[in-house]
């Protein structure tokens, strides 16, 4: 596996790897919310952050991360790579590459929630609603 930088070539394939983790593990997420996000992610928050992939021996993303002001903004992993390190991988590459030392999560997301604790983060504050305004309350979680 190997980490690399995010071309807009890979947008795409970033896309589907986004829409298949969240529908894996944000089952708390409306259908018409994840919609929403689909344009934004592709159109905005991608350029918004400094984005990696791991990707396999064949080039297939595996999963990907986005770190913007010392802060985990995205990290998404494809359903048939969960489990396997992935995750893991990109954001120790993100803490000790890219400076990281922040992540919010959505609260009702515990996979998420219990991931970053074990690699040594820890909540500091909680927000009723997400960055759009929504009502899915994020954990603020820090080194």
């Amino acid at each position: 596996m190997n980490i690399e930088l995010v071309h807009k070539t890979d947008y795409r394939e970033l896309l589907d790897v986004w829409e298949a983790s969240v529908r894996a593990t944000h089952d708390f997420l409306a259908e018409d919310d994840l919609q929403q996000l689909k344009p934004l992610i592709l159109e905005q928050y991608f350029d918004a952050v400094d984005l990696r992939c791991a990707k396999d021996g064949n080039g297939e993303i595996l999963g990907f991360c986005g770190v913007h002001e010392n802060t985990i903004e995205m990290l998404f992993i494809a359903p048939e790579a969960r489990g396997k390190g992935v995750g893991c991988l990109l954001a120790t590459y993100a803490i000790k590459v890219q400076g990281a030392t922040r992540v919010d999560v959505n609260e009702q997301n515990a996979q998420a929630v219990g991931f970053y604790q074990h690699i040594g983060f820890s909540i500091k504050g909680r927000s009723a609603v997400d960055g759009q305004g929504k009502s899915y309350p994020l954990l603020h979680m820090t080194l």
